[in-house]
């Protein structure tokens, strides 16, 4: 079976591939993530997906590499990671009280192919006050984060209802990313315990 690469540098991608049991090696891709003229959210989260994954994947041509991005829309808008406080703190007063979609791209390469996939969430904030607001974004926890927050921490008390994906807006949405890697010749199962177990 070929080595499994995430082509990401974000812990909460890696924990949620160790979740479902796979194991894998941690090679991050550096890439331009300055949107085209004219690209949609759509086309921008997947060409960054797409592209992380192929630079990886000519690196390691007998590996299967993932390639993931996610952004945060809001009135067709991208949110992406804060460059302050005070820019986070207007994102979030955004996204307070309404509605926006959490777009996540995943791709999985090998040598030149590749096949991706995207996911849209929609999220709902519950209206935030201006306390609140600042009270978050003193932790420091939006600051690498799109859109100015994380579902899985803190901010997930500011939720009031989500129709999706919740491992994509975490950042990888699982039984899509299982599907391209049961695809490919990959399947999650046969990496877990018990499965090894039938196979002796």
């Amino acid at each position: 079976m070929a080595d499994l690469i995430l082509a990401s540098a974000s812990p909460r991608r890696a924990e949620l591939l160790k979740q479902v049991g796979l194991h894998f090696h941690v090679q991050p891709a550096d890439i331009d993530e300055t949107p085209f003229p004219g690209e949609s959210p759509e086309q921008y989260v997947e060409r960054l997906a797409r592209e992380k994954a192929l630079l990886i994947a000519r690196q390691h041509p007998d590996s299967l590499v993932l390639g993931s991005d996610t952004s945060v829309i809001q009135n067709g808008d991208i949110l992406g990671k804060p460059e302050s406080k005070e820019q986070a703190a207007a994102m979030l007063q955004a996204l307070s009280g309404n509605t926006h979609q959490v777009l996540t791209a995943i791709a999985l390469a090998k040598g030149g192919q590749c096949r991706s996939r995207v996911v849209v969430t929609d999220v709902t904030f519950r209206e935030l006050s201006p306390d609140e607001i600042q009270a978050y974004v003193a932790t420091g926890e939006p600051m690498d984060k799109a859109g100015s927050y994380g579902i899985q921490g803190l901010a997930g008390i500011f939720v009031s209802s989500l129709k999706g994906s919740y491992s994509a807006v975490v950042g990888l949405p699982l039984q899509e990313t299982a599907a391209l890697l049961a695809e490919a010749g990959h399947p999650v199962l046969q990496q877990w315990p018990s499965t090894k177990e039938c196979r002796r």
